[in-house]
């Protein structure tokens, strides 16, 4: 079974931990990743950041594959951050009008990406809210939080472009979370799964977002300083998935 079956087409909802290589040592990463194992509504773990040296995402995806059993996505910044691991989110950054993250960076890498082997997950990424070191990066603008016609339209588009994902954030860091106005809105505009990431904190949050209609959250910054909210969102996992049994 592929990484995006196991995964994004399954029935139940399901959470991700992102841990950004530039911002952990391989060498301290044990205790966190003690816990990413114990917690079955965590279903992979994406490795990648907007700034990461040469080299450094490498090493740390090879520490994590050697000491769990879930799947490693790649989540990369640029076509440097590409090496082995269970998959990669081919991302093109539909929000923005900047060619490279559209298909320029897409056409460097994926010769290397086939060259490896890897499963390549075809994603429309949606940047939301304020300016976040992504949209530095990426020399884009996220679209608006109160425009969300214009994050449905471009989730639409999206899947008409041929992507088996969406993916909205809101940014590393960011205090606020995307509404659930907004994702529900674009969740019952498209038929393909809605990940949601960015400003994600707490029991609540996360439930808001599943209950609006994400089938993924992303667990990034929250989890680095403080492993406990993992077990938070697993719970607002779990009360989701026992929703749906209901309905």
């Amino acid at each position: 079974m592929s990484v995006n079956q196991q995964i994004f087409r399954s029935k139940n909802k399901s959470f991700a931990v992102l841990v950004d290589p530039d911002k952990t040592n391989p060498g301290q990463f044990a205790p966190l990743l003690s816990t990413i194992n114990e917690i079955a509504e965590i279903s992979a773990i994406f490795v990648g950041g907007s700034l990461v040296p040469d080299g450094t995402t490498e090493v740390l995806i090879q520490s994590i594959r050697g000491n769990t059993t879930k799947p490693v996505i790649l989540f990369p910044g640029n076509v440097n951050q590409i090496c082995a691991a269970d998959a990669i989110l081919f991302l093109s950054l539909i929000s923005g009008r900047n060619p490279e993250y559209l298909i320029g960076q897409h056409i460097t890498g994926a010769p290397l990406i086939k060259k490896l082997g890897m499963e390549a997950i075809s994603t429309g990424y949606i940047l939301v809210g304020d300016p976040s070191s992504t949209t530095y990066v990426s020399n884009t603008s996220p679209i608006p939080s109160n425009e969300i016609d214009l994050a449905t339209t471009t989730a639409i588009a999206g899947e008409m472009l041929g992507h088996s994902l969406i993916y909205m954030d809101a940014g590393s860091g960011t205090q606020h979370p995307i509404s659930s106005e907004m994702i529900e809105k674009v969740y019952k505009s498209i038929n393909i799964p809605l990940i949601i990431g960015g400003g994600i904190r707490s029991y609540e949050d996360a439930k808001k977002a599943l209950i609006a209609g994400a089938h993924c959250i992303v667990i990034g910054n929250a989890a680095e300083k403080d492993t406990s909210i993992l077990f938070e969102i697993a719970s607002a996992v779990h009360d989701s998935n026992k929703l749906l049994e209901v309905h």
